[in-house]
């Protein structure tokens, strides 16, 4: 049955702009829009929801003066708020507004900031599915909290519960978050700051009078006199950032480069600034004014720049908001039925998208190694990078002493061309990683300078395998020819950032590399199956993205105006096998 005023368009947006407190011109041009569309298209479904894509449309078009300063973008009416009274989840909100894009003929800008607020949206379900375990595991179980009626009819102060604790470190995680643009939509960088959120306020709770209580008595992190004497106070807060990793599928170098470099920095700024303030951030005291300057920075925040206001996630309506499962106003260990059906369509929503996941290729199946446990989008990215550091530990960016001997044996050394384009390849890499697009925020320098090196080390290490292979299969001939191609040594630097990418679980998804180092798909293509080859030590995961990436080259990307396909055809004048001779060919290996 729909709902009162879905029949009637203007009573409804009406209803919203009252409800929103929206301006005239916003809700006149959504209805306009809507109006338009739904005379040229079939609307299925409810009205309202439809006309909530047209409003967020609309909201984000308009510019709102601001005093001494150019206009704000937005209205000032949050994504969020337009889908609680439009009364439309977060997933329904993506799937109708893909289509309502490509009704309204939208610009690709408008596209890719959806896309990127999907990213993010996506991102922040799973950390926030990670964040519950991990805070149960540190600190009391709110589920099993009691609250005492107070006798004096006097209003006076009471120390923060651990659900205002639970709600807090959320709120301080995603307020952080979003000043780091570049962390927002990077699935590890983003699990990484939320263990250092975590850690302050365990130290907090820790070295707080009388606030133990919080805690967690079996949490494996508390100091050895924890059950004993009184925790003396100290000028250094403890760290458990490597018991953290060690528990919950963290990475400790990552973890710490965070903490230092990003967490630490930007948390006294707060204090600088006041938002926070105390000695103990959960004191009586200081609790609820930090939790109330905290929660009053980041509502501007969401209508400034945000747009997706991440507390969703801690209300009573989330199931109903978004999917995911919060606080339980039943029984807290069952999972009800309607609780079930919304994680389904959250599951269903990310393998629809395959966000984090690789696509299962169709082709080069005999390369995928035996298949891994199912596990955790956090932890398959965790692992990923720390498979990858183990692949290249102990090793150096730079050309090994055997591989420097091979150069040398060749009738013309190839090192200082190819020390010299792999310093010219990481320019640009560092350049375009960092850069700001519509698209997508760049990333911190840190962030791509760390990148870029494992991908050097990867590359040195596989051109090596691939050479000492050659050497014995050319019964040492001169490798001076195949070390002097230029396409091959960029195509497998470039197939070495990909997968450092992958690992990461990087929005800059392929092709993205392809175009920042301007190199044809058809010359990438040709060289992933050698990489595969010769490192065995790449994950299932790994082998299926590059197999991923074939399957994409082969399908559209070899095949365009400009694609070096053409010129290959034209060079063996266009003697292309038929399909019987590939048929009959059988399982011939490419050499």
């Amino acid at each position: 049955m729909s709902r009162p005023g879905a029949a009637d368009p203007g009573a409804a947006v009406e209803r919203l702009r009252r409800e929103l407190n929206l301006d005239a011109a916003s809700a006149a041009e959504a209805l306009r829009e809507f109006t338009a569309l739904r005379g040229t298209y079939s609307l299925e479904g409810e009205a309202l929801h439809w006309l909530a894509c047209a409003l967020y449309v609309a909201c984000r078009r308009s510019r709102v003066p601001t005093v001494g300063s150019s206009p704000m973008e937005g209205n000032g009416v949050s994504l969020t708020r337009i889908l609680r009274s439009a009364r439309l989840s977060l997933i329904q909100f993506f799937s109708k507004m893909k289509k309502w894009m490509d009704m309204s003929n939208l610009p690709q800008e408008f596209r890719e900031r959806v896309e990127r607020l999907e990213r993010n949206f996506e991102v922040s379900t799973v950390i926030f599915k990670k964040f519950e375990p991990i805070f149960f595991d540190m600190f009391q179980n709110p589920y099993e909290e009691t609250f005492k009626p107070h006798r004096s009819r006097k209003q006076r102060r009471v120390p923060c519960s651990v659900k205002d604790l639970f709600n807090f470190c959320w709120t301080l995680f995603v307020y952080t978050k979003g000043n780091f643009r570049m962390i927002g939509d990077d699935l590890v960088n983003s699990y990484h700051l939320l263990l250092c959120c975590l850690d302050l306020i365990f130290a907090n709770a820790l070295l707080c009078p009388n606030r133990r209580d919080l805690l967690n008595p079996s949490f494996k992190g508390l100091p050895v006199e924890f059950h004993t004497l009184e925790i003396k106070g100290s000028k250094d807060p403890p760290c458990i950032i490597a018991m953290l990793c060690e528990l919950h599928d963290g990475l400790l170098v990552e973890a710490k480069g965070i903490k230092e470099h990003y967490f630490k920095p930007y948390i006294a700024k707060l204090f600088d600034r006041k938002i926070l303030k105390g000695d103990c951030l959960l004191d009586l005291c200081n609790f609820t004014e930090n939790s109330k300057a905290l929660n009053k920075e980041y509502e501007e925040y969401v209508l400034t720049v945000g747009d997706f206001d991440e507390r969703v996630f801690l209300g009573a309506d989330a199931e109903e908001e978004i999917g995911t499962r919060k606080f339980p106003a039943d029984v807290p260990g069952e999972k009800t039925a309607a609780r079930a059906h919304m994680e389904c369509h959250l599951q269903q929503h990310f393998e629809k998208k395959r966000s984090f996941a690789p696509s299962t290729p169709l082709t080069g199946r005999r390369y995928l190694r035996e298949k891994e446990a199912a596990i955790t989008p956090v932890a398959s990215a965790t692992q990923s990078v720390s498979r990858l550091q183990s692949m290249v530990a102990g090793l150096k960016n730079a050309p090994s002493e055997q591989l420097t001997a091979i150069f040398e044996s060749c009738a013309r050394s190839p090192l200082e061309s190819i020390v010299s384009r792999v310093k010219e390849i990481g320019e640009t890499f560092c350049c375009s990683y960092t850069q700001s697009t519509d698209e997508q925020p760049g990333s911190h320098i840190d962030f791509a300078v760390n990148r870029l090196k494992l991908a050097e080390i990867l590359y040195y290490k596989i051109l090596e395998t691939i050479m000492v292979q050659e050497t014995r299969r050319l019964h040492g001939k001169d490798l001076t020819a195949l070390l002097e191609q230029d396409l091959f040594h960029r195509s497998l630097l470039a197939c070495c950032l990909e997968i450092v990418l992958f690992a990461y679980s990087s929005p800059r998804t392929f092709p993205w590399i392809i175009e920042v180092l301007d190199l044809r798909p058809f010359y990438f293509y040709k060289v992933i199956e050698v990489l595969i080859r010769s490192e065995e030590g790449l994950s299932r995961d790994m082998v299926k993205h590059l197999n991923s990436i074939e399957e994409q080259i082969l399908e559209s990307l070899a095949w365009t105006r400009n694609s070096a396909l053409w010129n290959a055809l034209e060079a063996s004048e266009n003697k292309v096998p038929t399909c019987e001779e590939v048929c009959d060919l059988g399982d011939l290996t490419l050499q």
